[in-house]
């Protein structure tokens, strides 16, 4: 699988170099990695250790912590600076956990999903009673809570049920523990 990984960035480099919000570049010494609407910018925080996108991505411009890694609200104003392949790699890991082995997964057609219905019905505990969702509930938040516009920025490759259901019928073609959260606060009526 480290093979595909390293080929699904390199098709990602090759794409323009952009990767959800980020923009990834090469010039003789490192890659430099900014957020894609500073591109341009030359007034930006420079940050020169992969470890720094950790702390990068954690807040959102107003200072709000972010839960959900893969949310379109990455802070702007940055610009990390990393020597080599390895550490471009381990960057992007830091700001989308397991995304590049997840397209890897995909490319290779390899990548097993679990339906939505399954993931609630192992859930314990408070999140239980998330399972008792109608379908209709289930289109309603998918569509206002999953959007990439203002939501997520990862396609949905999951199915609802294992009769291979689409996730709502209200969003064009990976389920979060964020969205099991927001299950239990629609039965819950919260």
């Amino acid at each position: 699988m480290t093979d595909s990984v390293a080929r699904a960035l390199e098709a990602a480099l090759a794409n323009g170099g952009h990767f959800g919000q980020l923009l990834i570049q090469r010039n003789r010494a490192h890659f430099i990695i900014s957020h894609r609407d500073d591109e341009g910018r030359d007034d930006l925080e420079i940050f020169r250790k992969s470890e720094h996108a950790l702390e990068i991505a954690k807040y959102d411009d107003a200072g709000n912590y972010r839960p959900l890694k893969t949310a379109p609200n990455l802070r702007r104003g940055w610009r990390l600076e990393v020597a080599d392949f390895t550490e471009l790699r381990r960057a992007l890991d830091y700001f989308y956990p397991g995304r590049l082995a997840v397209i890897a997964a995909w490319k290779l057609d390899r990548l097993q999903t679990t339906p939505l219905r399954e993931t609630l019905n192992r859930q314990s505990g408070m999140y239980r009673v998330a399972a008792k969702i109608f379908d209709e509930q289930i289109d309603d938040l998918v569509a206002r809570f999953c959007r990439s516009d203002d939501g997520c920025l990862r396609t949905i490759l999951w199915k609802r049920d294992q009769r291979g259901a689409i996730a709502s019928t209200k969003l064009p073609k990976e389920t979060c523990n964020l969205l099991v959260a927001e299950c239990r606060k629609v039965v819950k009526g919260e």
